[in-house]
């Protein structure tokens, strides 16, 4: 009997499994690391056990610990959530040998699903469809393109794809090492390389008493970086191809007698746009877009995982499948640098088309279970922090309902209208492809980005619309008691200016208030203004913006302004007028885009580089960043070395013109 339980993972996972706790009347304990000590799963649990220090390596991939908190903590099971130690086969013994409830699969199956490469040969052996697996040694010309995988994990770490015989041993020893720190397990594999494939897996679920659930499909094709981007359910392609599901459903049966499968589990293929697929993996564990199948079968999988660690029978079959779903994971990252993973704080995070509070959007709670179509699962609130530590997903945002298209554009006008003031994210992006006519039509393959492009970013019109109006808000929060127009002059020519950063370019905004309104340049006239709300006629066409102010530093241009409007979300810095002499670097310095650990250097001062080459690599929320040279020249310092931890902006080298 099961009356507490403990989560060894953190984050959005971590509240999704304390809510079902909760309703299930069972007690719930947190383990979290220094960096988390503030995040809301933390102070959301019943008991929390500090694990000291911040890298997964010394926190939540510490299985000794977990086990030992479970103890001090009286809780009686543990439950891995997902990533960590999630399909970590001794960590379950090790549980289950200090006397605990492991909510997950047998140890057996975790050992047997672990390496991707057994796991093939084990599936073949069971009559499921598999590409066939190469050694480094074994690839030839003939081969590429081939995807170097990593043996243990997921996520997209440890994966690479080689598409010249020359790269492959750069690209191996690169895929090694990621999956290396992320997994603790170097090894890879390569296998044949499908361009445009479609990406399906399905849920299982399994009792221990022979019942094996094949609980609907999903699709998960759009991906970048081999990172899942968008997933729904039930997927497009087999619902234009009825006859694949039942293929599908008895593979990933097969899937799970051939190791004993027992608990949830997802069972992930390769298909074409015939029909045709083949084996990838077993995930022995909840995946992060099991919401999807949640929605448009009613269950919640997280309590079905307690009843079949408990013993108990799951029914003869599953439920139907009615409706459909889509989930997007939103993550920090930024648009305009090549999307690099993004930290800081997060002043409001409000995501929903649930209450407003005026003219704001009520914050989201995290884990929300129905706003009318909408689900939020996530693990932030107003003033969390983003630590470069761990990956960098922010929240789940799923849509639902009986069609596909009107579940697509609920979804999208959500994130539109969310109000996110932090770290820059993915935002725009997903509402992109969720409006793009491919993404409606359904075609959906693993190559949208390669055919459609990527696109993220705000479109300038928007951009300097937005800086006038934060320049406008800003003004009326310097208001006099006097009652004379914020800005107005006697001298009619001089003009207000105000200059913000977006990205890597500034913005002039210059304007000047006289008693006749507004005087900008375009066809721009104001209707009302306050500190925090702008409204204006832009071309005939009445906008609002929604204006917020927030202050990083002492000085004012460390500041974060954010404008929200439909025509989309802005976040500016106002720029100092005269510039911080301490603030300058060097012609040629190399900087850190992001907080993160060096993890090689593989130049020396004196060595001539060219443009492009990478010269040394960060790590950064579990992800490998290679930081290359500006232009070709001699490596005249460096500043860094391998296992050093830096800060976003920290020179690491510079790169000098060659005497």
């Amino acid at each position: 009997m099961i009356s507490s339980v403990l989560v060894a993972n953190r984050g959005e996972i971590a509240r999704r499994v304390f809510r079902t706790a909760r309703r299930l009347g069972l007690g719930t304990v947190a383990v979290y690391s220094t960096a988390d000590a503030r995040m809301p799963f933390v102070d959301e649990a019943d008991a929390a056990v500090h694990l000291p220090g911040n890298t997964p390596g010394e926190t939540y991939l510490r299985g000794e610990l977990i086990v030992q908190a479970a103890l001090r903590a009286g809780a009686d099971a543990v439950h891995p959530g997902y990533g960590f130690l999630s399909e970590n086969a001794a960590f379950a013994q090790a549980v289950i040998d200090a006397g605990l409830t492991w909510i997950g699969p047998p140890v057996d199956a975790i050992s047997s699903m672990g390496s991707k490469i057994e796991a093939k040969k084990l599936m073949a052996a069971a009559g499921v469809p598999v590409l066939a697996e190469l050694t480094p040694a074994e690839v030839s010309a003939a081969d590429l393109p081939v995807l170097v995988k990593a043996s243990a994990g997921g996520g997209g770490r440890g994966m690479r794809v080689v598409a010249r015989l020359e790269d492959l041993a750069a690209e191996i020893d690169a895929a090694s090492a990621e999956a290396l720190s992320a997994f603790g397990d170097g090894t890879v594999f390569c296998e044949r390389y499908l361009a445009r494939g479609r990406h399906i897996e399905v849920q299982v679920m399994a009792d221990r008493h022979g019942t094996i659930w094949a609980v609907g499909e999903r699709e998960c094709s759009i991906q970048r970086r081999h990172q899942k981007v968008v997933e729904e359910a039930p997927s497009p392609l087999v619902e234009r191809l009825p006859s694949m599901r039942a293929e599908l459903y008895d593979a990933a049966r097969k899937a799970a007698a051939a190791i004993g499968y027992v608990g949830a589990g997802t069972v992930e293929f390769l298909a074409d746009e015939n029909g045709a697929f083949y084996f990838l993996e077993m995930n022995t564990r909840l995946q992060v877009e099991h919401p999807v199948t949640e929605e448009t079968t009613g269950l919640d999988l997280v309590e079905l995982q307690f009843a079949v660690a408990a013993g108990e029978h799951l029914p003869p079959e599953p439920p139907p499948i009615v409706g459909h779903a889509i989930e997007v994971r939103l993550y920090a990252e930024d648009p305009l640098h090549d999307w690099q993973p993004q930290t800081g704080v997060f002043h409001c995070f409000a995501v929903g088309d649930g209450p407003r509070l005026g003219n704001k959007v009520a914050p989201a709670d995290g884990n929300v279970p129905d706003r009318g179509g909408l689900r939020v699962d996530c693990g932030l609130r107003d003033g969390s922090e983003v630590s470069p530590y761990y990956d960098a997903m922010l929240a789940k945002v799923i849509a639902y309902g009986p069609d596909r298209t009107v579940v697509a554009h609920r979804l999208a006008a959500a994130l539109q209208q969310a109000r996110l003031h932090g770290p820059g994210t993915n935002r725009e992006l997903l509402v992109w492809i969720l409006r793009h006519p491919a993404f409606l039509a359904g075609d959906t393959d693993t190559a949208f980005f390669e055919t459609h492009g990527v696109r993220g970013a705000i479109d300038d019109t928007v951009v300097r619309v937005s800086a006038l109006a934060a320049a406008l808000a800003d003004a009326a929060g310097r208001r006099t008691p006097v009652r004379v127009p914020s800005g107005w002059r006697n001298l009619p020519s001089q003009a207000q200016r105000k200059s913000y950063r977006y990205g890597d370019e500034v913005v002039e905004v210059e304007y000047r208030m006289t008693r006749d309104g507004l005087v900008v340049e375009g066809n721009i006239a104001l209707i009302s203004l306050d500190c925090e709300r702008v409204v204006l006629d832009v071309d005939g066409v009445r906008r609002g913006f929604e204006v917020a102010a927030y202050d990083e530093g002492t000085r004012a241009a460390n500041g974060l302004v954010c404008v929200d409007s439909a025509l989309g979300s802005v976040m500016l810095t106002p720029v100092a007028r005269f510039a911080d002499p301490a603030e300058h670097v060097l012609a040629g310095s190399l900087v850190a885009p992001m907080p993160g650990t060096v993890i090689r250097v593989g130049v020396q001062v004196g060595d001539v580089v060219t443009e492009g080459q990478p010269l040394l690599w960060l790590e950064a929320m579990k992800m490998e960043h290679a930081i290359a040279a500006p232009a070709d020249g001699v490596v005249g310092e460096l500043k860094v070395a391998a296992g050093q931890q830096v800060e976003v902006g920290t020179v690491l080298a510079v790169v000098g013109e060659d005497a």
